[in-house]
């Protein structure tokens, strides 16, 4: 079973936006280590990262349409796209929500996300290591 791992506006930057927020680690690194996971685990894991809203809704309604459990990070639509959150509520498996940064320590305006009451699982705060843990976690559940 595949696993899609779906990144949002600005995170293509990682490494270079923000280290000491979002680490050292670059977009494509962390394409390495979500494959790598998921080779280990048997899985194949497709990772995109996209500006474009529509593209992300898109990809959203391809697995929904296929049955495909996710980790999004939809990094600032988080906190305010209802479209996004609307295709999301369509998956038919697992949506894992995820977060970098501890966005509950950084501005009250990332406090909120418009995407938990529809994801399965939310997670914050692990770094991209973060990813390999809702990989993990995917796996055994789907």
């Amino acid at each position: 079973m595949t696993i899609h791992v779906l990144n949002g506006p600005n995170l293509g930057r990682l490494g270079a936006r923000e280290p000491l927020i979002y680490g050292a680690t670059t977009h494509d690194e962390l394409v390495a280590l979500c494959e790598e996971t998921g080779k280990a685990l048997g899985r194949e894991v497709v990772v995109r990262q996209t500006d474009d809203e529509s593209e992300m809704i898109g990809w959203l309604h391809e697995a929904a349409d296929a049955g495909v459990p996710v980790v999004l990070n939809a990094a600032a639509w988080t906190h305010y796209s209802i479209a996004v959150r609307d295709a999301a509520s369509q998956l038919t498996a697992p949506l894992v929500e995820l977060h970098i940064s501890n966005v509950h320590r950084r501005e009250q305006f990332r406090h909120h996300s418009v995407l938990s009451d529809v994801a399965t699982a939310v997670m914050a705060g692990f770094g991209v290591e973060g990813y390999p843990l809702a990989i993990r976690w995917l796996a055994e559940r789907t």
